[in-house]
């Protein structure tokens, strides 16, 4: 049994090396990378048995994802499936004015027609918690209903549920994301948003102090964090906001740094901390992260550690 389950796709992502363009690409690179994965693997990483849940086609392919992330530790509780493909993507790196560039190939994914009866409900409902994040509902309307009954059942089985809104604007518009993931907050215990986000798809205002604020008083949830990119991120619980800075880092590859922020957070939570020190926690694996090339944040516990210690925190409280 895993303290944390996700729910999610996870995609093969394909990269030239350094900075070449994908139409004079000679060779790619490949990882698995998907939020939910990403964010199991992480908090697994901090000492959090974790477990991924999702749908992905009996092909060389959807075997390679499933082989890749029990590489990684994680448990793989997933349905296999004759149709529907594996979805990939590809990913561009440069700097400026160019621009990192993202080109989704999903369409008739396997895990897009994945229903909450295929799964065994009850990996969810011995989960202390369970996530998923506003990128899978927006892959189809079948897993709008699903992301919907999985949230019920975490919920029928005193499971903390855990969300990341995760507003992809090549996936749908601010009407449509706002529309469906505000009728999932009733069954949402932790929130954590970009302050963009809150801003762009939700209509709030205010700095991330007060969104943070304004979304824990406006909604019943038990815990909001607002992540504000280079500035750090808020949270919010008990009527109480607490700030944490980022850390310094170099990046190497950004891609996945919200994941391994969530991960932490959701690890460290599970393991007691208070919000203040999970904040700490999830704001030294995501500059880790960055450090890392893929999507995944193959941290260890020390090192985290030693980013909060080396920033004259004290991890002994």
């Amino acid at each position: 049994m895993s303290d944390l389950v996700t729910f999610g796709e996870t995609m093969l992502r394909l990269s030239p090396p350094d900075s070449e363009r994908l139409e004079d690409a000679a060779e790619f690179e490949v990882r698995a990378a998907g939020a939910e994965s990403n964010v199991a693997v992480a908090a697994q990483r901090l000492g959090t048995p974790s477990t991924w849940l999702s749908k992905v086609p009996e092909t060389p392919l959807g075997r390679r994802v499933v082989g890749e992330l029990n590489g990684y530790g994680i448990e793989t509780d997933v349905v296999w499936s004759h149709r529907g493909r594996q979805g990939t993507y590809y990913l561009e790196h440069a700097g400026k004015p160019r621009g990192t560039n993202v080109i989704y190939d999903r369409e008739n994914a396997a895990v897009t027609t994945a229903e909450a009866r295929e799964f065994d409900i009850d990996v969810i409902q011995d989960a202390r918690v369970f996530f998923t994040s506003g990128i899978t509902p927006a892959l189809s309307s079948t897993l709008r209903e699903t992301t919907a009954n999985m949230l019920k059942a975490a919920r029928r089985g005193d499971t903390t549920t855990a969300f990341d809104f995760n507003y992809r604007r090549k996936l749908w518009s601010p009407d449509e994301a706002r529309e469906t993931l505000t009728r999932f907050f009733p069954g949402i215990d932790v929130l954590v948003i970009a302050a963009r986000d809150a801003r762009t798809v939700l209509g709030f205002e205010g700095d991330p102090r007060q969104l943070a604020h304004k979304l824990g008083s406006q909604y019943d949830f038990t815990t909001v964090v607002v992540t504000r990119g280079s500035e750090g991120a808020v949270g919010w619980h008990d009527s109480v906001v607490h700030g944490q800075e980022a850390y310094e880092t170099d990046t190497v590859d950004a891609i996945g740094t919200g994941d391994a922020f969530t991960g932490a957070f959701i690890a460290r939570r599970l393991d007691g901390d208070d919000v203040p020190t999970a904040l700490e926690y999830a704001a030294a694996t995501a500059a880790l992260k960055r450090t890392i090339p893929g999507d995944v944040a193959l941290v260890t516990q020390e090192e985290v550690e030693s980013v909060v210690e080396e920033s004259g925190t004290d991890i002994s409280r």
